[in-house]
């Protein structure tokens, strides 16, 4: 039977076999919408940014669950795709930017091959952003649209139209083409609001966003004046591609505001089409037994602590925004703001249990159903490893855990290995390294042993991969 589990393989061939109970029917499996978005970070909706309008996104959290402590284990957009797709660290699932493709191994065991054994018909439009193995996708995806930037593309008709809406014209035309047979399961991945970095505008909105918040003086960020960046290491300062790219983006005030007013663009650009894509729900009639996933791939930096992109350890780089909106689930639910730490990792076991599919054991994300349901299961983990390994000498690679209280963090490639250690409680911000406070010594000999564990867990010592062929 594979994957799926015995319960849904019995109802499946009494169905097709016409010889069903004459009671009442088991319900049906939903269909699952599962919308990532590039470099959205947690608080770049309109729910909780003050100037941010995302009426689409807000609905979703106002109808559905949005999770507080939502967080990546690798801040890069290959690496968390890839384990947004199969429930595993970097580490364990190895890879990112210059590995070579993600294993079969792994992508046997990834949620789309396992939803399309279970009879859902499963697709992909937009940014893949993860390299497989020949023919890998053919049994992970029925309908496979992948799209990369430039994000204005000329149509047949001479026309331009912005890469967002045509991710959402696809989506509505996989819709429109449900015959009602089998139930789906869509990936709706946006490039946007990803900077297009060969083009020295770098934000490129949808042209319906033209002069949106051009009213609005953005404030400059916290931590984003020169001192707390020239008291960082030389490797986080004068050899970052964190600091290459704020020199692209915002080393000027005009060019910040700039720079900023186009990501936010972005994002409502976003809103727009994913409120055309659920207004297709409807219009077809799917919407009521259709779950919406929503997330983001990684944080982002906007400026704060002199930097852009992300890449790095701090909570403006791994925290992501996370909304779960299931139409039947209890109304009593609905707007709930859960604050227990959840992971990109959770999100392929998560589609898989809400099909009634089995969890592969070898998953290192957990479900989420419980939380979505109002309980907290006792086990529920308190920390969680952090990790970049991208083989890039402008990105330092780095691991850690991140627990409720403190953030652990090493440069492990750095002579002698550079630590930080940051009281979230007290310092929300990370702005006082508290590594070489001897007060702290027992809490950094803590975190270093609790990162050991997990990397060795996980697969052991950063070991360079083989070149990519």
């Amino acid at each position: 039977m594979g994957a799926v589990t015995r319960g849904a393989w019995i109802g499946f061939v009494l169905a097709l076999l016409g010889c069903g109970s004459q009671g009442a029917q088991p319900e049906p499996r939903p269909n699952l919408l599962f919308i990532t978005t590039d470099d959205q970070r947690f608080d770049m909706l309109g729910v909780v940014h003050p100037f941010l309008e995302t009426p689409t996104m807000d609905r979703l959290a106002a109808e559905g669950v949005r999770f507080e402590n939502a967080f990546v284990t690798t801040p890069i957009c290959a690496a968390s795709r890839a384990s947004l797709l199969t429930g595993l660290v970097e580490r364990t699932h190895r890879f990112t930017f210059g590995t070579p493709p993600l294993a079969d191994q792994f992508v046997d065991q990834s949620y789309p091959v396992l939803l399309r054994q279970a009879g859902y018909r499963t697709g992909f439009i937009g940014k893949l952003g993860v390299a497989t193995e020949s023919g890998a996708t053919d049994d992970m995806f029925d309908t496979l649209s992948v799209m990369a930037a430039p994000y204005m593309r000329q149509q047949p008709d001479g026309s331009s139209r912005h890469l967002t809406d045509i991710a959402a014209d696809e989506a509505i035309a996989f819709l429109r083409a449900d015959d009602a047979t089998q139930p789906f399961a869509l990936t709706l991945s946006f490039n946007a609001p990803h900077a297009d970095d060969n083009d020295d505008r770098q934000y490129i909105w949808p042209p319906a966003m033209d002069g949106k918040y051009d009213d609005i003086v953005i404030p400059a960020p916290p931590l984003s004046g020169p001192a707390f960046f020239d008291a960082l290491p030389d490797f986080l300062r004068d050899a970052s591609l964190n600091r290459v790219r704020w020199h692209w983006r915002f080393d000027t005030p005009d060019k910040a505001q700039r720079m900023r007013r186009g990501y936010w663009r972005m994002i409502s650009g976003v809103d727009a089409a994913i409120g055309r894509v659920l207004e297709e729900l409807d219009a077809v009639e799917l919407a009521a037994n259709t779950v919406v996933v929503f997330i983001g791939d990684n944080g982002y930096f906007l400026g704060e602590r002199g930097y852009a992109g992300k890449w790095l350890p701090y909570e403006l780089s791994i925290r992501i925004p996370l909304i779960v909106l299931d139409p039947r689930a209890a109304r009593a639910s609905r707007g709930a703001l859960p604050t227990q730490p959840v992971l990109n990792i959770d999100i392929a076991p998560t589609l898989l249990e809400l099909a009634g599919v089995d969890v592969p054991r070898t998953m290192q994300g957990r479900s989420l159903l419980p939380i979505l349901a109002g309980a907290t299961p006792p086990d529920w983990r308190t920390d969680f490893f952090i990790e970049h390994l991208f083989d890039m000498p402008e990105i330092p690679k780095h691991e850690g855990v991140r627990g409720q209280r403190y953030k652990y963090a090493r440069y492990f490639e750095q002579e002698p290995v550079y630590e930080e250690l940051y009281d979230l409680l007290v310092d929300p911000m990370e702005t006082v390294n508290l590594a070489a406070d001897p007060a702290h010594f027992e809490t950094l000999v803590e975190l270093r042993r609790r990162t050991n564990q997990l990397q060795t867990q996980y697969g052991g010592p950063y070991a360079p991969p083989e070149p990519a062929q």
